[in-house]
């Protein structure tokens, strides 16, 4: 068994997040001990890990709690797994695009600037003046 500090160090959750797991229903509520301290099994280190990996992949909430769902049934087909991590492919290259877009954006607007003083400075008339931008980044 596990403290809440145990399982902190070694899943590399806050304390607060793994409370916060345990209201959203992701980590079951611990058992307690005579002194009402939280109990964690190997089972919820292994579920907070789980969750911590599809966190760090950038998995919403609701989407983590699907995949903990389908672990649960390991006899059905992973289709809707599978459907699940291709949402969030396609959603993190959709946030690599943008990136990538502001990228572009900075470089051109940090490389404009010829002003010597502020009063001159492009950087600082393009962040007022959005029509000054070569391209939708926002």
């Amino acid at each position: 068994m596990f403290s809440i500090g145990d399982l902190s160090r070694r899943t590399g959750v806050k304390v607060p997040t793994i409370r916060y797991y345990e209201q959203m229903g992701l980590v079951a509520a611990p058992e307690r001990s005579e002194g009402n301290q939280r109990r964690y099994s190997r089972q919820e280190l292994e579920r907070l890990a789980f969750i911590r990996h599809a966190r760090d992949l950038g998995f919403a909430v609701e989407d983590i709690r699907a995949l903990i769902e389908l672990s649960g049934h390991p006899e059905q087909p992973c289709g809707h797994a599978d459907r699940i991590a291709e949402e969030q492919l396609l959603s993190v290259r959709e946030k690599i695009a943008q990136l990538r877009r502001l990228e572009t954006e900075l470089e051109r607007i940090a490389s404009c600037c010829g002003g010597k003083t502020v009063g001159d400075c492009y950087v600082i008339r393009a962040l007022s003046d959005h029509a000054l931008c070569a391209d939708e980044h926002g």
